[in-house]
């Protein structure tokens, strides 16, 4: 018995990597009307609590600006005047601290004139969980970190610009909501209800029966839970800090070796491998269900219909929501089909290798500047269309984490290795192959093969592999967000970016990175490329 039990703990010790994950669970709500009722308010308080928190901020930044301007007025060098100046931008604590000063007591009578701040400027606050708004607050100084960083290019990825305001109608409506986790108050109440603080017990749809498993046997803690709402429907997405064992590839997995996944918008994928999608057989070329043009006829009614309300009426409103399910129904639809690939291919090969596209660069407008208009633009409008519709950067999303819980691993191909117009066999190139050519033919070896089929081989045998379990996929260099995007990508007058070439036989230069100046290049109003204090 001992032996077998050591035995036991060795395989297990060798086979999985137990690790501490934050995973959400996402369940579709089904409240009552008074609880809808709740819920916007919920999300109402937050808008309200992030545009409080971002108009402070924003004062403070003016405020220095001003006060640089004033010493650049009197004969200051600009550098030295920004090095003088330090004004304070408020962050959580101070803007809690407060709000709790001057939102009063709605059950009180009005405050004394000329008392500090506005009186009552949230009256309703006692009605909402206090986590609304310190959430809200939160994510403000999320979002002015974001800029900064940015700005400074500490940050990598695209370029985030100044913080804007939430507005009603157009920001999504979701509020977070966090506990004590020693006593809990987001929590289960069976597998059928969520009971959310001071929202109460309110029925989902799905069922919670896996996160109440995890709960109860203590692999699972509640962290958070956020609620938004998606045309006319509410979804509550409850984080969770799950101790889960990563696995190592199977034997079936080892054996079936590398995948090879080529991605484009006349088909979804052509794969090196076969794989088997629901209700297909084995399939090398999985099809492009293309879910916006699917209901591109339905949208353009309801748009039209939209566009020919008053605003403010009822009609308006039924109108928008009719143009919101729609939207909804195509990114669900989206979801579900893109999920269901990512999991057939993560679980069933050990390797899966993509390109490194760029996608910004690759739906990157064509309409040109004024002094050199962009030919074909209708075209490549369509073409940009089509590209974001198949979703190339959520499939590279959800192939990132989705091998690392099913054992396997993400390789990825050099963006500028011409793919296409290689030779699988023999790896003649072809300089002269076109996008119009969609058979390729090698003419050393004679091999006449689908253009995409081709592509999806040589991406399996160029690629590189993560090691096991690795947070991210290697690269020439630091992956970078989902798209692996430079820090500061190249752009053209006007903030648009080059558009990049999806094969090149040589490397791209580096962009050195670029810093504008608020005070001297752009009017008082464009703050969003200002340097902050």
């Amino acid at each position: 018995m001992g032996a077998a039990g050591s035995r036991g703990e060795w395989r297990k010790a060798v086979d999985l990597v137990q690790t501490e994950v934050l995973r959400a669970f996402r369940f579709t709500l089904d409240p009552t009307r008074a609880q809808q009722e709740d819920l916007l308010r919920h999300a109402g308080a937050a808008r309200w609590a992030f545009n409080h928190a971002l108009g402070m901020k924003i004062a403070a930044h003016q405020q220095w600006r001003d006060q640089v301007q004033a010493l650049v007025d009197s004969g200051v060098e600009e550098s030295e005047a920004r090095k003088r100046v330090r004004v304070p931008v408020p962050m959580k604590p101070v803007i809690q601290k407060h709000l709790n000063q001057i939102k009063g007591d709605p059950e009180k009578r009005p405050w004394p004139e000329g008392s500090i701040g506005p009186a009552r400027p949230c009256p309703w606050w006692k009605e909402v969980s206090t986590y609304a708004f310190q959430s809200a607050f939160i994510d403000a100084d999320q979002a002015w970190k974001n800029w900064q960083d940015s700005l400074a290019g500490r940050r990598a990825g695209r370029k985030v610009g100044y913080p804007r305001f939430k507005k009603k109608g157009r920001a999504r409506d979701s509020f977070r909501l966090h506990h004590t986790v020693p006593q809990p108050t987001i929590r289960l109440d069976g597998y059928r209800r969520l009971t959310l603080p001071r929202l109460g017990t309110i029925r989902i749809h799905d069922s919670g029966k896996r996160l109440a498993r995890l709960i109860t046997r203590g692999q699972a803690v509640v962290q958070s839970v956020t609620v938004s709402r998606s045309a006319n429907r509410w979804y509550a997405a409850v984080l969770v800090k799950v101790h889960q064992d990563l696995p190592r590839a199977t034997r079936a997995q080892r054996a079936n070796g590398t995948v090879g996944v080529d991605l484009g918008v006349r088909t979804l994928a052509a794969l090196s491998r076969p794989v088997t999608l629901p209700g297909t057989p084995e399939t090398l070329i999985v099809p492009n269900p293309r879910h916006l043009a699917a209901d591109t006829r339905r949208l353009t009614h309801a748009q039209r219909a939209l566009s020919r309300t008053t605003k403010g009426s009822a009609r308006r409103r039924k109108a928008a929501q009719r143009v919101a399910t729609l939207h909804h129904r195509v990114a669900e639809r989206r979801a579900t089909y893109l999920h269901t690939l990512t999991k057939q291919l993560t679980t069933r090969y050990a390797t899966v290798a993509i390109e490194d596209l760029n996608v910004r660069g690759m739906s990157a407008s064509a309409r040109g500047t004024v002094e050199q208009p962009g030919r074909k633009v209708p075209q490549k409008a369509g073409l940009n269309r089509s590209i974001l519709d198949m979703a190339p950067a959520e499939i590279r999303r959800q192939l990132g984490y989705k091998t690392r819980w099913n054992g396997s691993r993400l390789a990825m191909c050099d963006r500028y290795f011409p793919s296409s117009k290689t030779c699988s066999a023999c790896g003649w190139q072809n300089p002269r192959l076109t996008l119009t050519d969609r058979t390729f033919i090698c003419e050393p070896c004679g091999l006449t093969i689908d253009r995409d089929l081709n592509a999806a081989r040589n991406i399996a045998a160029h690629a590189d592999a993560a090691p096991p379990h690795s947070p991210v996929a290697p690269g020439t260099e630091e992956t970078r967000n989902a798209r692996r995007a430079a820090a500061r990508p190249a752009t053209l007058q006007g903030g648009r970016q080059a558009v990049k070439k999806r094969e090149d036989t040589g490397r791209q230069p580096p962009v050195p990175p670029q810093r504008s100046d608020p005070l001297t290049l752009h009017p008082p109003q464009r703050q969003e490329t200002a340097k902050g204090p």
